[in-house]
C-alpha cells in the first residue's frame, strides 16, 4: 500500500485556505480502525470552513468531512467487534475524554472536550481515514456507502424530532429551513405521523419545498409570498404543537416562537453565525419550551440505519451529485448556490 493520500485539506484560517494535497495515509491505535472511505456526504459546515465563516474551532490543517462509510481495511490490536472487510458508517465524536458524567451517562455528544472528524480530527475526505472502533456501525451489504454516508444528518434529525421533541399523530409541526437537516426533520416528523406536516423556506427554496412534500409534507410555505403565522393559524388559530427551526440564521427563531401555540415546544437545530436581535417574550408569555438539539448518540444511529436500510428515509431525494474527490470544488459550490440539496464525493472511485 502507498503511504500517501488525496485529500481535501483546510489549511489555513481565510477563504480560499482549502485545496487537495497529499496527506499520509493514518497509522492507526490499538483501538482504531483503518477506514477505506466508500463515500463521503458534503456538509453545510464543511462549505462554511472552506469560506471561513464557520464560529466553531478549526485546528488547521485538517483533513474535511464527518459524513462517511466504508470499508474496513486494517484493526488495531485491541479492536475485537470489528474485521478487515466490514462494511461500515461511523459517528461523528472523533475525540471524547470518556470520564466525565456526560460521557459516562452515554451523552458523549456534549462531552466539554468532544472533537469532530473534519476540524478537531482528520476526517473522510480522503480515501483512508482512521476512526476509534466505537464509533463504528455495522452496515447490511444493501445498503450503499452513498446513502449510508446519510447517517449523520439523519441521526442529527432523529435526535431534534424523536428525542429533544415530542411529535404525536395528527399534530401540527412547522419546520423552518429546507437544508439537508430540515428535510431530515420533516421526513422524522412524517414518519411519526405529523399532520399537518408544514414546511417553510424563501424564494430561493422553492426547489428544496418541492422535495419536501416527496419526504412526507403536506404543506410548503415560501415565506417570502405567503405570511407563515397565516398559514399555520388557517389550520389551528393556537398554533403548531411543534417548531424546528433548521435555517441556521438567528431571526427565524422570533417566527417559530410566534407560530408554536401556546404550551408548545419550539427545538432549534441551526447553527447562528449572526447575532440578530430576536424577541423571546413569547417564549414566556405562551409557556413554550425551546430546546436546543446538538449531533446524537448511539442509539439513535441504529434506528436511523434501520431506516435507511428499508428505504424509509428516501435519501434518494436528497442527492443531487455524486462525484469524485478531484471534482470537490464543484461538489461544494453545487450545494453554496442550492442548485443541489446535498453532494457526494466517491475517494477511491
Amino acid at each position: 500500500m502507498t503511504t500517501t493520500q488525496q485529500a481535501v485539506v483546510q489549511v489555513a484560517l481565510k477563504p480560499g485556505g482549502t485545496e487537495l494535497r497529499a496527506m499520509p495515509i493514518p497509522q492507526i491505535g490499538s483501538h482504531d480502525v483503518l477506514l477505506q472511505v466508500g463515500a463521503v456526504a458534503v456538509c453545510g459546515s464543511d462549505i462554511h470552513q472552506v469560506h471561513n465563516t464557520h464560529t466553531w474551532p478549526v485546528d488547521v490543517p485538517v483533513i474535511l468531512g464527518h459524513e462517511f462509510a466504508g470499508t474496513v481495511a486494517a484493526v488495531g490490536e485491541r479492536v475485537t467487534s470489528f474485521r478487515e472487510g466490514d462494511r461500515v458508517v461511523s459517528e461523528t465524536a472523533a475525540f471524547i475524554c470518556g470520564q466525565c458524567p456526560l460521557c459516562r451517562s452515554g451523552r458523549y455528544n456534549l462531552c466539554p472536550e468532544r472533537k469532530g472528524f473534519g476540524y478537531g480530527l482528520h476526517g473522510g475526505m480522503a480515501s483512508y481515514v482512521q476512526v476509534p472502533a466505537r464509533c463504528l456501525h455495522p452496515i447490511p451489504d444493501s445498503l450503499p456507502f452513498n446513502f449510508a454516508a446519510l447517517s449523520e444528518p439523519c441521526a442529527v434529525a432523529y435526535h431534534a424530532i424523536h428525542v429533544n421533541s415530542v411529535v404525536r399523530p395528527g399534530d401540527m409541526v412547522v419546520i423552518i429551513g429546507p437544508g439537508p437537516i430540515g428535510l431530515f426533520c420533516a421526513r422524522m416528523a412524517a414518519l411519526a405521523g405529523a399532520n399537518p406536516l408544514i414546511v417553510a423556506g424563501r424564494g430561493a427554496d422553492v426547489p428544496r419545498l418541492k422535495t419536501a412534500l416527496k419526504l412526507g409534507a403536506t404543506r410548503t410555505v415560501n415565506v417570502d409570498e405567503e405570511d407563515l403565522e397565516e398559514v399555520v393559524r388557517s389550520y389551528d388559530v393556537l398554533g403548531a404543537e411543534l417548531v424546528c427551526e433548521t435555517s441556521g440564521a438567528s431571526k427565524p427563531l422570533e417566527l417559530a416562537l410566534r407560530v408554536a401555540r401556546p404550551g408548545g415546544q419550539v427545538t432549534k437545530v441551526g447553527w447562528s453565525p449572526d447575532n440578530t436581535p430576536v424577541d423571546m417574550n413569547p417564549l414566556v408569555q405562551k409557556n413554550i419550551r425551546l430546546q436546543g438539539s446538538f449531533s446524537h448518540t448511539y442509539g439513535m444511529w441504529e434506528r436511523v440505519i434501520h431506516l435507511l436500510a428499508e428505504g424509509r428515509m428516501l435519501p434518494e431525494v436528497i442527492i443531487g451529485l455524486e462525484t469524485v474527490l478531484d471534482d470537490w470544488e464543484n461538489a461544494f459550490e453545487a450545494m453554496r448556490t442550492r442548485q443541489v440539496i446535498k453532494s457526494i464525493l466517491i475517494p477511491n472511485s
